[in-house]
């Protein structure tokens, strides 16, 4: 089992400020309008090899994680944030296997009606291989 700790100091990939357009949500206008949503994603695997070879099979590239958030978050409606971010940690976790040890993703929403001024709200949730029975 990895402690969560060693994940957290490791290598990983990082996608940052993912803006997508979709139709997640509860509210009617959530489904029929939509809303953009912005996404940010971590997995944590071993560079060390790409690192001296400079080669994109010793790794993963940032484009098939982009493809599994594109899809997800572009996909089929779900009510809450929390499974849009549990579809695409588990879909990483399961398209690379041998690799990746660990996701972190973090779905955010910029536009919502709250009292006040906000960047986003959102959800954040952390999936680990050990953990969560994926091998």
């Amino acid at each position: 089992m990895v402690d969560s700790g060693e994940i957290i100091k490791g290598d990983k990939l990082i996608l940052r400020g993912l803006r997508f357009h979709g139709f997640h949500g509860v509210k009617p206008e959530e489904r029929t309008l939509g809303q953009k949503f912005l996404v940010d994603v971590d997995a944590w695997m071993d560079l060390r090899a790409a690192g001296r070879s400079d080669c994109l099979s010793d790794t993963i590239s940032y484009s098939d994680i982009y493809r599994i958030v594109k899809g997800v978050m572009e996909g089929p409606p779900q009510n809450l944030l929390e499974s849009v971010a549990e579809l695409i940690a588990s879909t990483t976790l399961t398209k690379h296997p041998a690799r990746i040890s660990a996701v972190r993703v973090k779905v955010g929403k910029p536009h919502v009606a709250v009292q006040g001024p906000v960047d986003y709200l959102g959800v954040e949730i952390f999936r680990y291989r050990s953990v969560d029975g994926q091998s």
